[in-house]
């Protein structure tokens, strides 16, 4: 199975009203979502399942895949790492899954799978972490397929 963790791009420091959830990607957020889209439209299978946090700023990055997607109130900031799997049936789905989502709990979600210990490592703004999982030689390993930041695209 194939996990793809996307931060949301960069957003305003403060919503307008509303508190947190409503705060929306700057210009430069956006253009970050647009690239990034435009690199993972290009290697995501068209069966690709993609999960959202309820945040502005998870929808607004996930909607520039020009895909359907799903609003998973379970990934809301300060979501719990196993929340994240949970919601993406980690490790039996059958299809590649898409998470745009929140730090620190997306580090923490890579932590966890791939050094097996509870870390906050860090996730770049408008990042993409790609995490497949699989048996092999009858023992299931999570290998680091890609790391992608949107300033480098």
């Amino acid at each position: 199975m194939d996990l793809i963790l996307w931060r949301h791009a960069e957003a305003e420091m403060f919503a307008a009203e509303g508190g947190d959830l409503p705060r929306a990607l700057t210009a430069k957020g956006e253009r970050q979502a647009r690239r990034m889209a435009e690199w993972l439209n290009q290697r995501l299978p068209a069966s690709a399942r993609i999960l959202s946090s309820p945040a502005l700023r998870c929808r607004s990055t996930a909607e520039a895949l020009g895909r359907d997607f799903k609003i998973v109130p379970a990934l809301a900031p300060d979501a719990d790492p196993q929340a994240v799997l949970n919601a993406a049936r980690w490790p039996s789905a059958s299809e590649a899954v898409l998470v745009c989502g929140h730090q620190p709990t997306l580090g923490q979600v890579a932590a966890q799978l791939l050094a097996g210990q509870e870390h906050d490592w860090a996730v770049k703004k408008g990042a993409v972490w790609w995490l497949r999982g699989r048996q092999r030689d009858g023992a299931f390993e999570v290998t680091l397929h890609a790391v992608q930041g949107p300033d480098a695209l």
